[in-house]
């Protein structure tokens, strides 16, 4: 009918006008083109209601919410874009906002008082409508609900924008999308756009907006405001614009994203202003336990924070990451906390630590310090300058030694990597540490000893890895809350620390202990035992009674004795040792304590010469580079071994009992002077004979086989024979 023609001439001539409208815009939607295609799937699925869009200010989300509504408004019985809500809603109220929503919609005007829509009509009116709506910058979960979403007819779809994942988790949100910052190549292009009104830089400008790219880390509100403020600017302006960024924040970027920081409560401000100056980059569960110590609900607002993507978390390590703008935006609030900086909370700057440490003004309202000491020269200090910080949380000094009248009464954390120092405080002083959870001296390569810490009754990490010229720890046995202690490469210790009984691993790599003492046995929650490349001959037998150590590296050191081992071994590396002798087969004392046992390392033990005698579950083990001649007959009797590892060694005879093994997988001979090899095993999978003198390969058709790798490279291998039973058809 000519009704149906009217209307779908009419369709297509608004789909042309949206298109077009689309188009004319196109040029500032750089980068987003992966995102839209993104969100109009989830659009498509019939179980996709309402969608979010979550991101910080200034990433996209209402550009990207009004490529999509421009697009795709014409398919749908009427529509409404509301734009701003959070501020609008300050301005206007719920009620004014609601009925500018029903108003659009319904195409009359509304006026509904209450805080839900009571009235029946209104509802069936709406449920009757297929709509799209767009709630741009909503901040409460409630707001999506007062806008009657619930009531808007099937096949509606509504698209809420929001900083705050949660907002959205708890408005009923069928699917949340990310808004991702842009690429390199689509920032600069963006850049370009305002700064140039061209897709590329111009030539001679191509390095500074490089640098201006860098600074904006994909921020689309970061590229537009630098790109306009720089149109048709000289390059000498531009350069000082470079130098700006590093010092100031810019206004028009940092009202946007102030409006998220305004939004939280105090302890989230605190917790946010401490990793914008004292923590960005730490691994997020430090982090965690560090601000717990002084703010309630720390873990807690560490997550809020990174919902209102004012922090986020690295996948791969997991630390914590947060945007440059904010970061600067966080150094701006607090500086603007008093233009005097002995007044602020925190001080990370080189100029105003030295003025404030110089004239020791104000500083009983410092909360934290950051300081690299190479960027101050001769700065002398006031002995009793640290004992006035009474509210002095964090302190982070680069620095080559300590400072006199050093006061750690109220810190929690102390770090001083690779400084010059040859001793942290005296005995005597400062045993009120009951606040200190983790002291890093790591590569303190002067520091000779670590002081009573009979105070520190808190303290969780200890970290003094490479201090060569450490020769003395105190004792540690009280400190219950210890949970780490790190002190590989620390060349000059030679006594075996006192740790408390429940402590999990303890890590002696490339230390000069001798010996493992008698003392071990109280050690009853140790899981892990790392001795590496010490200088460790004697093992006593106590550590036998351990009944929770999983994992043992007594690996290059000069033992010549199979040490005793607990039962709950699962792991033992005695690579590089001096040992001749592995004889723990079934008849042996030591077999009892062998049942979790799964791998035992002997590579490049030279003086080993006879096949070890170990228990027939025994699944791994590994021999490379070892003095074996041969892997004798009673290989047989291994019935649980996987895997068989005797590269670079000096087998030259291999039994044929080996053939016999049903669980044996993987066997490397490489580079073994051996010239024959038996029946290759049926089970065997992965069998690696490269660079042997073996001429000749055995494989048995009689049954099947699961080999799928077989490596025979640099090898005299000339016939692969084939056995095959005369009556199997």
């Amino acid at each position: 009918p000519e009704t149906e023609y009217i209307k779908d001439i009419v369709e297509y001539v608004i789909k042309k006008l949206m298109s077009s409208k689309f188009r004319s815009a196109s040029a500032e939607l750089i980068g987003i083109d992966y995102q839209k295609k993104t969100i109009l799937r989830l659009i498509e699925k019939e179980d996709s209601r309402l969608i979010g869009l979550w991101g910080q200010g200034g990433i996209g989300k209402t550009t990207l919410s009004d490529v999509i509504y421009n697009e795709i408004s014409c398919k749908f019985e009427d529509s409404c874009f509301l734009l701003n809500v959070r501020e609008k809603l300050k301005k206007q109220g719920m009620e004014s906002l609601r009925n500018e929503l029903l108003s659009k919609l319904l195409k009359q005007a509304i006026h509904v008082d209450t805080p839900s829509i009571g009235s029946t009509l209104i509802q069936e009116r709406l449920s009757n409508k297929r709509v799209l709506v767009v709630l741009d910058d909503v901040n409460d979960s409630d707001q999506i609900d007062c806008f009657g979403v619930k009531h808007f007819g099937d096949g509606s779809k509504i698209i809420v924008t929001s900083r705050d994942r949660q907002v959205l988790k708890n408005g009923g949100v069928d699917k949340i999308h990310e808004v991702k910052m842009l690429n390199k190549d689509d920032s600069l292009q963006l850049f370009s756009t305002f700064a140039f009104k061209l897709l590329n830089p111009a030539a001679d400008f191509r390095d500074l907006s490089i640098k201006f790219v860098e600074y904006a880390r994909g921020s689309p509100l970061a590229l537009r405001v630098l790109g306009s403020k720089l149109y048709k600017k000289s390059r000498k302006e531009w350069e000082s614009e470079v130098d700006k960024l590093k010092e100031y924040d810019q206004p028009k970027i940092s009202q946007i994203l102030r409006s998220s920081f305004d939004d939280l409560d105090e302890v989230e401000k605190n917790i946010f202003l401490d990793i914008a100056i004292f923590f960005k980059g730490t691994f997020k569960k430090d982090v965690e336990e560090i601000l717990s110590c002084y703010y309630k609900g720390a873990v807690c607002g560490i997550s809020n924070l990174i919902d209102k993507c004012l922090l986020g978390s690295t996948s791969y390590d997991g630390r914590i990451v947060m945007h440059d703008m904010l970061q600067e935006m966080g150094k701006n609030i607090v500086r603007k906390e008093s233009i005097d900086p002995g007044k602020r909370s925190r001080l990370w700057s080189a100029k105003d630590v030295y003025q404030v440490l110089s004239y020791n003004k104000g500083i009983n309202l410092i909360q934290g310090i950051k300081l690299d000491m190479s960027q101050i020269d001769n700065l002398r200090l006031d002995r009793s300058i640290f004992e006035g910080m009474i509210n002095l949380r964090v302190i982070f000094f680069y620095t080559p030694g300590m400072f006199p009248g050093f006061n750690p009464k109220n810190l929690v954390v102390l770090k001083l990597v690779n400084g010059h120092i040859e001793h942290l405080w005296d005995d005597d002083d400062h045993q009120n540490l009951v606040n200190l959870r983790e002291i890093e001296v790591g590569g303190c390569k002067k520091l000779r000893r670590i002081p009573s810490l009979v105070g520190a009754i808190n303290l969780e990490i200890l970290h003094c890895r490479w201090c060569e010229s450490l020769v003395e720890l105190p004792c540690l046995s009280h400190l219950a809350s210890l949970k780490k202690l790190g002190l590989t490469g620390c060349d000059n210790l030679k006594t075996f620390p006192e740790i408390p009984k429940h402590f999990p691993i303890l890590e002696l790599d490339r230390t000069k202990l001798e010996e493992v003492p008698a003392s071990i046995e109280h050690l009853v929650g140790l899981r892990k035992l790392c001795l590496k490349n010490s200088n460790v001959n004697i093992v006593s037998r106590n550590i036998s009674k351990l009944e929770s150590l999983c994992d043992m590296d007594l690996s290059h050191c000069p033992m010549v004795e199979f040490p005793e081992i607990p039962r709950s071994l699962i792991n033992l590396n005695l690579s590089k040792t001096q040992i001749e002798e592995v004889s723990l087969s079934l008849d042996s004392r030591l077999s009892s304590h062998l049942a979790s046992l799964k791998k035992l390392g002997l590579t490049g033990c030279d003086n080993l010469k006879t096949f070890p005698e170990i228990p027939k579950h025994f699944p791994i083990l590994e021999l490379d580079r070892t003095k074996l001649e041969e892997v004798p007959a009673s290989i047989e009797h291994l019935v649980g071994l996987r895997k068989l590892c005797l590269k670079n060694s000096n087998v030259n005879i291999v039994s044929r009992n080996v053939s016999k093994l049903e669980s044996l997988c993987d066997m490397d001979l490489s580079h073994c002077p051996m010239v024959e090899f038996p029946e290759i095993p049926r089970s065997l999978i992965n069998l690696n004979l490269s660079k042997t003198q073996i001429e000749e390969v055995c494989l048995s058709l009689d049954t099947p086989s699961n080999l799928q790798s077989l490596n025979m490279s640099g090898s005299k291998v000339k016939i692969v024979s084939i056995k095959m039973n005369p009556f199997v058809i």
